[in-house]
């Protein structure tokens, strides 16, 4: 008996923790013989006229608290980023690639289609979601979102493709009330999430600990400054550690493509394509972190950018080619270093640069 129960809780522990490569396996007991709900069967009609925002509520709160899986059929459905979707712990929201969840036109100046807040264990996947920046009832504010994240745990997001947000595609921070230090997220995983088109930021990384981003694309974001297809910006007095950005693209974003801000530290990344942007990598006051093997070209501004007080990068094994392209220079200023890494003199003995390609 002793031995049978040890075995459980061994299957249990994995369930609920981590691969080697340290990425949180959000909703894995959603496969595990817990219950599932079809959107459809609270009501959901997916015609893209009426308002499916309370069937798809009733079809996450049916499930008990060990949670389960929330099936989404193909279809368009029309949701009220006044009042979201609002995940609860150990759901796993799965999406048929057909299904898109289109965002109610508001005037509101924050809204979410779907909202993480203070839960655990949250899997969202599949289909795709639709801004209404091209049909937004107001002027003010720059926080209609496709995904917040909020004072959350172990949430994944996969094979999404989020566009056309009021704001970002997807934002992920910490809760906190007033006069409280606040909870940040942490163990995020977003795996081949494709977001274009959005007005404010393709993705940004606030207040949080230890946030994968692999595989994905940030692409096309214009309309309200930053701008950019990934930034890394926690609020004050919150910091944002161990961030890691994989094989990603980052095209078309008029701000940049990544930009790693104050109080951000632990930053890697590696083996992404980071094109016509405004700047490339852009940092300021980030601590600790390596950009390495990227292509990085033809960016309006510097491929690599490092200013304020940022300290201990490495820059390293990066191919550059055509970046500054807003500079009439001859080519062989173009060929030349500076032209694509541009380390602000002051901080130059507290980074590296090294082992990098020019074209």
């Amino acid at each position: 008996m002793s031995s049978a129960r040890e075995q459980r809780r061994g299957m249990l522990r994995g369930l609920l923790g981590f691969t080697l490569l340290g990425q949180p396996i959000a909703g894995a007991l959603a496969s595990a013989g817990r219950r599932s709900a079809n959107v459809r069967s609270f009501g959901a009609r997916g015609n893209g006229r009426i308002d499916d925002t309370t069937a798809f509520q009733r079809a996450i709160d049916s499930l008990a608290r060990g949670g389960g899986v929330v099936r989404v059929p193909a279809g368009r459905y029309l949701i009220d980023p006044l009042r979201s979707v609002r995940m609860r712990s150990r759901v796993d929201l799965r999406m048929d690639p057909g299904a898109e969840l289109m965002a109610k036109p508001n005037a509101a100046p924050r809204a979410y289609v779907l909202l993480a807040e203070r839960v655990t264990d949250v899997a969202i996947s599949g289909g795709s979601i639709l801004g209404e920046r091209y049909a937004h009832l107001g002027t003010k504010g720059e926080w209609g979102h496709g995904v917040m994240v909020r004072g959350a745990s172990h949430v994944t997001l996969r094979n999404v493709t989020i566009s056309h947000c009021w704001g970002d595609g997807i934002s992920v921070g910490g809760f906190a009330r007033k006069g409280e230090a606040g909870i940040p997220s942490s163990d995020i995983l977003i795996d081949s999430v494709r977001c274009r088109g959005n007005r404010r930021q393709g993705l940004t990384i606030g207040r949080s600990r230890r946030v994968r981003v692999i595989d994905s694309e940030f692409s096309d974001t214009h309309g309200t400054k930053p701008e950019y297809g990934i930034d890394i910006e926690p609020d004050a007095p919150g910091t944002a550690d161990d961030i890691t950005i994989e094989r990603c693209v980052l095209r078309g974003n008029r701000g940049g493509g990544i930009q790693a801000y104050h109080r951000s530290s632990n930053v890697s990344i590696r083996g992404c394509t980071i094109e016509n942007n405004g700047s490339g990598i852009y940092t300021v006051d980030a601590v600790n972190g390596i950009i390495a093997d990227n292509t990085i070209g033809m960016n309006r501004n510097a491929g690599v950018a490092l200013r304020g007080r940022t300290r201990g990068f490495r820059v390293e094994a990066n191919r550059f080619r055509g970046n500054n392209t807003r500079l009439k220079l001859p080519a062989a200023a173009k060929r030349a270093s500076r032209a694509h890494v541009n380390v602000a003199e002051h901080i130059r003995d507290s980074n590296r640069v090294l082992a990098n390609s020019f074209d």
